[in-house]
């Protein structure tokens, strides 16, 4: 089949619901990436537990890997503190309830009272549970 602009309108027209569908699933996806942002500056139980699944698996650049409790009394205690995040070259792939998001993080850092900065490669694994994203999996890279 040659394709025309008759032709191509015809093929958006019906691929229109599919494209505004996955536009829509991606951006809660950013959503649930934002939210995440927020917990890492200003942390609070009820948000990390809402943003995380309980078997969480969560990689730092050192090698590092903490599982949900961890990743989250880290946060709550001030040892992980994040005081500026700035999340760049967003990429989001959509695989049926599961999301790959990888982004660059540049982040001011308060970890035991020391301030420091870092800049990462971040892939973050999604889960949708009850309507809702959550966070499985991240792996942080230099």
């Amino acid at each position: 089949m040659r394709f025309n602009k008759t032709n191509i309108s015809i093929l958006l027209f019906f691929l229109g619901f599919s494209v505004s569908t996955l536009a829509q699933k991606a951006t809660t996806v950013d959503l649930a990436v934002e939210m995440l942002k927020e917990q890492l500056i200003n942390p609070t139980e009820a948000g990390l537990k809402a943003i995380t699944i309980p078997e969480l698996t969560y990689g730092h650049s050192s090698g590092k890997i903490e599982n949900q409790a961890q990743f989250m009394e880290a946060l709550l205690s001030g040892k992980s503190d994040f005081t500026a995040v700035t999340l760049s070259d967003q990429e989001i792939t959509l695989l049926g309830k599961t999301a790959l998001v990888r982004h660059n993080l540049d982040a001011g850092t308060l970890d035991g009272g020391k301030a420091g900065n870092v800049k990462l490669k971040i892939l973050t694994v999604w889960v949708k549970q009850k309507g809702s994203w959550k966070l499985a999996a991240r792996q942080a890279v230099r």
